[in-house]
Protein backbone atom coordinates (compact mmCIF):
# COMPACT_ATOMS: atom_id res chain seq x y z
CA UNK A 1 0.00 0.00 0.00
CA UNK A 2 1.73 3.31 -1.51
CA UNK A 3 2.30 6.10 1.83
CA UNK A 4 0.95 8.55 -1.07
CA UNK A 5 -1.61 8.53 -3.90
CA UNK A 6 -1.25 10.19 -6.85
CA UNK A 7 -4.53 11.42 -6.39
CA UNK A 8 -4.11 12.73 -3.31
CA UNK A 9 -1.01 14.61 -4.34
CA UNK A 10 -2.98 16.36 -7.32
CA UNK A 11 -5.43 17.13 -4.89
CA UNK A 12 -2.62 19.64 -2.71
CA UNK A 13 -1.71 22.46 -2.91
CA UNK A 14 2.31 23.49 -4.34
CA UNK A 15 2.81 24.46 -0.76
CA UNK A 16 1.34 21.24 0.94
CA UNK A 17 3.19 19.42 -1.75
CA UNK A 18 6.73 20.99 -1.02
CA UNK A 19 6.24 20.12 3.22
CA UNK A 20 4.88 16.46 2.44
CA UNK A 21 8.53 16.29 0.15
CA UNK A 22 10.36 17.58 2.63
CA UNK A 23 9.10 15.41 5.69
CA UNK A 24 9.56 12.35 3.38
CA UNK A 25 13.37 12.96 2.18
CA UNK A 26 14.05 13.65 5.74
CA UNK A 27 12.81 10.61 7.09
CA UNK A 28 14.74 8.81 4.11
CA UNK A 29 17.79 10.72 5.21
CA UNK A 30 17.35 9.01 8.38
CA UNK A 31 16.81 5.28 7.90
CA UNK A 32 19.23 5.68 5.12
CA UNK A 33 21.64 6.58 7.86
CA UNK A 34 20.60 4.38 10.34
CA UNK A 35 21.27 1.08 7.57
CA UNK A 36 24.74 2.71 6.42
CA UNK A 37 25.59 2.74 10.39
CA UNK A 38 24.92 -0.77 10.92
CA UNK A 39 21.68 -1.08 12.54
CA UNK A 40 18.59 -2.78 11.59
CA UNK A 41 15.40 -0.99 10.91
CA UNK A 42 11.85 -1.93 11.81
CA UNK A 43 10.24 -2.22 8.24
CA UNK A 44 12.73 -2.24 5.22
CA UNK A 45 10.66 -2.07 2.74
CA UNK A 46 9.24 1.35 4.12
CA UNK A 47 12.95 2.53 1.82
CA UNK A 48 11.77 1.83 -1.04
CA UNK A 49 8.16 2.80 -0.25
CA UNK A 50 9.52 6.13 0.98
CA UNK A 51 11.96 6.18 -2.08
CA UNK A 52 8.50 5.65 -4.49
CA UNK A 53 6.27 8.53 -2.55
CA UNK A 54 8.99 10.67 -3.47
CA UNK A 55 9.38 9.94 -6.83
CA UNK A 56 5.37 10.48 -7.35
CA UNK A 57 5.59 14.08 -5.68
CA UNK A 58 7.84 15.14 -7.49
CA UNK A 59 6.60 13.64 -10.97
CA UNK A 60 3.40 15.46 -10.69
CA UNK A 61 5.21 18.67 -9.82
CA UNK A 62 6.61 18.41 -12.75
CA UNK A 63 3.27 17.99 -14.80
CA UNK A 64 2.20 21.55 -13.90
CA UNK A 65 2.68 23.61 -16.50
CA UNK A 66 5.25 27.00 -16.04
CA UNK A 67 4.53 29.97 -17.95
CA UNK A 68 8.24 30.70 -18.04
CA UNK A 69 8.98 27.07 -19.77
CA UNK A 70 6.43 27.19 -22.12
CA UNK A 71 8.36 30.61 -23.43
CA UNK A 72 11.60 28.41 -23.06
CA UNK A 73 10.76 25.42 -25.22
CA UNK A 74 9.53 27.69 -28.03
CA UNK A 75 12.63 29.43 -28.95
CA UNK A 76 15.08 25.92 -29.07
CA UNK A 77 18.20 26.39 -30.93
CA UNK A 78 18.98 24.58 -33.59
CA UNK A 79 21.74 21.72 -33.68
CA UNK A 80 24.73 22.87 -35.33
CA UNK A 81 26.46 19.94 -37.66
CA UNK A 82 29.76 19.22 -36.51
CA UNK A 83 32.16 18.46 -39.56
CA UNK A 84 32.39 14.59 -39.19
CA UNK A 85 35.15 13.24 -41.50
CA UNK A 86 33.73 11.07 -44.06
CA UNK A 87 34.79 7.13 -44.59
CA UNK A 88 36.81 8.46 -48.26
CA UNK A 89 38.28 11.39 -46.22
CA UNK A 90 39.45 9.48 -43.47
CA UNK A 91 40.93 6.19 -45.21
CA UNK A 92 42.86 8.64 -47.41
CA UNK A 93 44.13 10.65 -44.76
CA UNK A 94 45.10 7.41 -43.06
CA UNK A 95 47.32 6.57 -46.22
CA UNK A 96 48.78 9.78 -47.20
CA UNK A 97 50.44 9.27 -43.05
CA UNK A 98 51.54 6.08 -44.02
CA UNK A 99 53.82 7.37 -46.81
Amino acid sequence: MPIIRVKDIRDMSPEDREKKLSELQTELVRLKTMIKAGGSIENPGRVRELRKAVARILTVQSEQPKPETKEKTKEKPTKKRTGKKTREKAETTKKESEE
